[in-house]
């Protein structure tokens, strides 16, 4: 498969969740088995030489790509979660959205002091969320080896919210309509 069909697989849903905004959907990556093997066989040769302890899986479709590889590479997954979705003792951090507020969460317990994860998600836009899950890691006494999505919107400048950690993607597109 190559990056032309895997672009074919990215919805396109203009005027979401507001008008003036160019939504790019990746449930069209899930229902297409090709295009879902390729993304996952390109993270994996991505990653499998890394010095990983574990990979972070961002709420909800980042939990779909990062489950597969973690079992790949024979590492743990650590679920970010929503706010008051993680039954244990949490850290928690709020952060700025593009077009709000949240807060995320991770068990304490499963972050590992001195560790090194990847954290995956779907699509990386002006790098708030991303910059908060940093922050839960940072709290453990963790730290963030590389940041990954599937799609990047650079022009949303995500690459100097999250410097100096190293940010990939595997297709990059403009936000606007």
């Amino acid at each position: 498969m190559s990056i032309e069909l895997l672009d074919k697989a990215i919805r396109r849903v203009p005027d979401f969740p507001k008008p003036g905004i160019l939504f790019y959907d990746v449930t069209g990556i899930f229902i297409n088995p090709d295009a879902f093997k390729y993304c996952i066989d390109r993270m994996e040769a991505l990653y499998k030489f890394e010095r990983l302890d574990g990979i972070c899986g961002v709420e909800s479709r980042g939990f779909l790509l990062a489950a597969p590889l973690a079992e790949r590479l024979g590492i743990p997954l650590v679920l970010i979660r929503k706010k008051g979705k993680l039954p244990g003792d949490t850290y928690c951090c709020k952060f700025a959205l593009e077009y709000g507020t949240s807060e995320i969460e991770v068990h304490k317990a499963d972050v590992k002091k001195d560790s090194r994860y990847l954290v995956v998600d779907d699509l990386i836009a002006t790098g708030g969320t991303l910059s908060a899950v940093k922050k839960l890691l940072e709290m453990a006494g963790a730290s963030v080896a590389e940041f990954f999505g599937v799609i990047g919107l650079p022009e949303l400048n995500y690459e100097k919210t999250l410097f100096p950690t190293k940010v990939t993607t595997l297709i990059q597109y403009s936000e606007k309509i």
